[in-house]
């Protein structure tokens, strides 16, 4: 069996930067990666993605948003990463659980525990062996989102600051809750440093369960 990896952190924390760069390491270690993101990674939760993150959908519900997060997260689980995992890949996910029990569960005020609930019933106990979660402050990750051209600004990039703080309180409040599972990354630092210390992590986990 493989490893889950999943990728946290707030908009512009730069994680898929992060995880291109450490999957191409890996690689070149000889370890078979499968590279990811949710919501998508397959065809029908990339069309679940587009309707979350469309600009025009301001109405949408907070649950409905959940309920969508979630049934995305199940057909990418089934499809592509279960798959991944038993053929014995490193799976380095871009967001994953954690994304919908911050998001949803705390900045949105529907309950970690709800959201919680919501996806044990869509992912069957397949939680991420070890979670990186790339800390930075709303104010900075923003900002670098406005200097990247290249990036798409979705529905969650217009949110308010003070929504985007809710998101980096609800990670602390899971760092508590998953302490043996979630290491916290200061991502203000440079490019250079977040790879190195998020490469150590892994390592040190891999040596450990190898």
């Amino acid at each position: 069996m493989g490893y889950l990896i999943s990728f946290e952190g707030g908009e512009g924390a730069g994680k898929s930067t992060v995880l291109k760069r450490l999957a191409e390491y890996l690689v070149q270690q000889g370890y078979e990666v499968v590279c990811t993101r949710e919501p998508g990674g397959i065809e029908i939760a990339e069309q679940i993605r587009n309707i979350i993150l469309d600009k025009k959908n301001v109405r949408m519900d907070a649950k409905t948003e959940a309920l969508l997060y979630a049934a995305a997260r199940r057909q990418h689980l089934v499809e592509k990463v279960i798959p991944a995992l038993e053929k014995g890949s490193i799976v380095l996910c871009d967001r994953y659980i954690d994304s919908s029990l911050t998001y949803q569960g705390y900045a949105r005020g529907l309950g970690i525990e709800e959201i919680l609930t919501i996806n044990q019933f869509a992912i069957d106990g397949y939680m991420p062996h070890l979670t990186l979660f790339l800390d930075v402050s709303p104010e900075v990750g923003l900002s670098r989102i406005r200097k990247n051209g290249d990036r798409e600004v979705n529905r969650l990039d217009l949110e308010s600051l003070d929504f985007h703080r809710k998101v980096r309180e609800g990670y602390y409040h899971l760092l508590e809750e998953f302490p043996e599972r979630i290491k916290k990354i200061d991502a203000e630092q440079d490019m250079e440093t977040v790879f190195q210390l998020v490469l150590n992590e892994i390592l040190n986990y891999l040596k450990r369960n190898h």
